[in-house]
């Protein structure tokens, strides 16, 4: 991919590849430093040796022994010289990351972040011989529509735990009791406390068919998927696969450039002529980001088994590896800070060291090489379900109306609102669950029609 380095540009034979395949989208974890129980005290083991149909109840636990050695590994840091910008031009700089670091070997709790997840309904279930670890919150409302949300990376399911009240009981949020949904929250494979597959194959579409698996097994009939991140490649996938039972979906990072934008883009030429500014800007956008902020992707496309090493062995590493997104991708000025507190931060990042699912997340970019913008590459004229979009403000790319109408022919909602970044949900709880409240709204008609079986 092109490198921007000081007084020349360096293009290598990975440059196709790595742009086209790069962006915040991940897979794949029994095992490591945390425990999954059908009752409180029980080993992982015990779970993940379950191999059936069965839905079983799930609790968090991590062994004290893995924290002390957390904070130990903390304290053991060593870390590299100052950059020599005063800017993040050379990556997420080390005031940043010590600051960071040094909260999460002396003030951060996880236990505060078990006790966030055990006091929501979890549950695990094996589909496709793989453990799918998932949050199930039903809303008081026997009419609510099923709503499956998937994460992407560096995130998890601690991206919508603000967005479950607004889904569930949007009385109280300002929002009528006919806006209410029934949540449903995994862990993608290879993420959080699902399972590691342990051969290839598990990219969006299989995700997208075990989605389906898990939505029939929870005895709904008719339901709706939203994702941003890696969350949108699967949600597209779903689409593309249309079972009966997928009302719509919802994106707020769509695959939607066009065909003969896709080669400019990967070679870092200049916007040609004739498109409008809200096109022109996609454009730069996504040229600068596959130009100069990728390099995450293109090592985690191309080696996620060596990256993994610093991911497992290194919690700075970690931290570093994650803070960087939060920083850049979040809509709050290169301080994330601003719109994420340290705790929710670290509750995630914490969540990827305990589990060690440093290299396992990272594969699925190498099972996704495909570019995740390109309406060509994600086949989105093949989605034939009602398709919803929410523009944020701060997203990597703000997709023009024009393309996203191009893209996705069954486009049946388009918004543009005034503030969040990619982790939209995580950012604006209240104006993420709005937007989904009224883009999916035209849907319940059809629900509504039908005995939903729970």
């Amino acid at each position: 991919m092109p490198v921007a380095c000081p007084g020349f540009t360096l293009r290598s034979d990975l440059t196709s590849s790595v742009r086209m395949s790069v962006l915040g989208l991940a897979l794949i974890t029994s095992g490591g430093a945390w425990a999954a129980s059908t009752a409180v005290g029980a080993s992982s083991s015990t779970a993940a040796t379950t191999a059936s149909d069965s839905i079983r109840p799930y609790r968090v636990h991590v062994d004290e022994a893995q924290l002390i050695d957390l904070r130990k590994r903390i304290a053991a840091t060593r870390w590299p010289d100052k950059e020599t910008v005063n800017n993040d031009a050379q990556g997420v700089q080390l005031a940043q990351v010590q600051a960071l670091l040094k909260y999460w070997g002396d003030g951060y709790d996880w236990r505060k972040a078990e006790a966030k997840l055990n006091a929501l309904p979890e549950f695990i279930t094996t589909i496709d011989g793989v453990d799918i670890q998932f949050i199930h919150v039903r809303s008081r409302n026997p009419n609510a529509m099923p709503l499956l949300l998937t994460h992407g990376w560096p995130g998890s399911q601690f991206e919508f735990l603000k967005t479950i009240g607004p889904l569930t009981d949007p009385v109280a949020f300002g929002g009528k009791v006919k806006d209410s949904f029934d949540v449903i929250i995994p862990s993608i494979p290879g993420h959080g406390f699902s399972g590691k597959p342990t051969e290839l194959g598990w990219g969006p579409d299989r995700v997208a068919k075990a989605w389906d698996v898990l939505m029939r097994r929870l005895g709904y009939k008719y339901y709706v998927s939203q994702g941003g991140d890696h969350g949108s490649v699967i949600s597209d996938a779903w689409g593309r696969l249309n079972p009966p039972g997928l009302l719509g979906i919802h994106l707020n990072m769509p695959a939607t450039v066009p065909p003969e934008l896709v080669k400019p883009i990967n070679s870092g030429d200049p916007a040609p002529a004739g498109l409008t500014e809200p096109e022109r800007k996609a454009f730069d956008a996504l040229s600068t980001f596959f130009g100069r902020n990728a390099a995450y992707g293109a090592m985690m496309v191309t080696r996620p088994q060596t990256i993994g090493y610093l991911l497992a062995d290194s919690p700075a590493g970690t931290a570093a590896w994650m803070y960087e997104k939060f920083a850049a991708w979040t809509d709050s000025g290169g301080q994330p800070e601003r719109v994420l507190t340290r705790d929710e931060m670290l509750d995630d990042i914490s969540l990827y060291w305990l589990t060690n699912t440093g290299a396992s997340s990272s594969r699925f970019y190498w099972e996704n090489n495909n570019n995740n913008f390109s309406a060509v590459a994600q086949k989105t004229t093949n989605i034939k379900v009602p398709v919803a979009i929410t523009v944020f403000p701060h997203e990597i790319y703000q997709a023009p109306k024009s393309w996203a109408q191009r893209a996705y022919p069954s486009l049946s909602y388009y918004s543009q609102v005034s503030k969040g970044g990619h982790f939209a949900s995580w950012e604006q709880p209240q104006l993420f669950s709005e937007e989904l409240r009224e883009a999916f709204r035209p849907l319940r008609v059809r629900l509504d029609a039908t005995k939903v079986d729970h």
